[in-house]
């Protein structure tokens, strides 16, 4: 009996030790996951990871044929760099959100575009979107570069770069060109009070053309609530003697002007920036309205370089149109990124704002040629050197003017 008691008693005390061992084990499970967590994650991404570019733009509404335009050059800008072998190795995916020109819209698009996994963002394509998207981007830390938002507060954070001029520079420029070219005597300027990017480039045209070999005779403005009828505008302008009019705003606009300019016998030179770009695929719009018109640009579809002739040629192919300088500017934004990828060896494993800050900090060491400049370079502030042409449309088509 003793012996009996003795061997339950033995058998117990094993139980009992295998149960604590078992407990312990389980006990240390959590702790050994969580040193896992802790681990380095810098591992280079495996071999089939992507790297996710957003963009946004309008693809619908009056503002429609420069995000289209965008969104149509970055496409053919990923095809042929993935077909190529991809940002330092990796495939590129790239989705575009519609904003219709609109700030609420377009955080809106970028919100969907992160629940996608966006790394980077090409956007948005027009300036007021795009300073409401930046503050965005800036609180995510996300690198973001535009292609076309030519407002000062588009770059106003320091993770976002601009690929096209600002409004101020657009304004210098073309004062500069019109003096440079001796295109005028007398100047008269619409623009449209309602509108930061006109007023923008219309301030910095007034203040860089004191001194100039022309003589600013008239300044006529409109808003956005008076934007069918200039013929108040130009009969002041005509009474003026104004043999160029400076025309800073969109090209919707601009093909009123040009209609009722004809309509009244005055035919002065008119003058636009990159907002005019469009007019020609105007639905319904004639021509022969815009022979004569110049604008200021960095792209012209017509120049014989191999780079430009190939882009045009692959656009036409697939669009069926000629490229304008948004779509340009949305091709060089992609293979800036490509550049600055391979600059900082980065790979889909870093996270979004490792990607930013070692893109942000390489920005002012590269130099990009591309369709809209040849050595293109960026300063801190986000804004890009590069020299503007002038084109003329001349039987329906854009030419250099020079």
């Amino acid at each position: 009996m003793k012996k009996l008691l003795s061997l339950l008693i033995a058998m117990t005390l094993v139980f009992s030790l295998v149960a604590c061992g078992n407990s312990n084990a389980t006990s240390q499970a959590p702790a050994e996951t969580a040193a896992e967590a802790e681990a380095p994650t810098d591992a280079p991404a495996p071999s089939d990871a992507t790297f996710k570019i957003g963009g946004i733009g309008p693809i619908t509404g009056g503002a429609a044929v420069y995000g289209q335009a965008v969104k149509n050059a970055i496409e053919i800008a990923v095809d042929e760099i993935n077909a190529a072998g991809g940002f330092n190795g990796y495939q590129v995916e790239f989705r575009f959100e519609d904003d219709e020109h609109d700030a609420e819209k377009s955080v809106n698009a970028y919100n969907s575009l992160k629940d996608w996994g966006m790394q980077m963002l090409i956007g948005t394509v027009t300036s007021s979107p795009c300073i409401a998207v930046s503050d965005k981007t800036h609180a995510d830390n996300m690198f973001q570069i535009t292609p076309s938002g030519s407002a000062v507060d588009c770059v106003a954070n320091d993770n976002v770069f601009r690929m096209c001029f600002s409004d101020p520079d657009q304004g210098i420029a073309s004062a500069q060109y019109i003096n440079d070219h001796n295109l005028a005597k007398k100047v008269g300027i619409i623009y449209d009070s309602s509108d930061v990017y006109s007023t923008g480039i219309y301030e910095k045209f007034i203040q860089e053309s004191a001194g100039k070999n022309y003589e600013v005779v008239a300044e006529e403005q409109f808003t956005a609530d008076s934007k069918t009828d200039f013929t108040t505008q130009l009969t002041k302008l005509k009474a003026a003697d104004a043999d160029l009019v400076f025309l800073p705003f969109y090209y919707t606009e601009a093909a009123l002007v040009l209609n009722q300019a004809k309509q009244m016998g005055y035919a002065p030179t008119f003058f636009g920036c990159d907002g005019m770009d469009g007019i020609l695929t105007l639905e319904n719009f004639d021509k022969s309205l815009a022979e004569g018109l110049m604008l200021l640009t960095p792209f012209s579809a017509d120049a014989t370089d191999t780079l430009t002739v190939n882009f045009v040629n692959e656009y036409q192919k697939k669009f069926g149109e000629i490229p304008n300088q948004f779509a340009a500017d949305g091709y060089d934004c992609v293979y800036t990124l490509k550049l600055i990828t391979e600059q900082v060896n980065a790979d889909p494993a870093m996270s979004v704002s490792d990607l930013c800050n070692s893109f942000k900090n390489a920005m002012t060491t590269i130099r990009q040629s591309g369709l809209t400049g040849d050595s293109i370079t960026w300063k801190a502030n986000g804004e890009p050197n590069k020299t503007p042409k002038a084109v003329v449309i001349q039987n329906g088509a854009y030419v250099l003017a020079e």
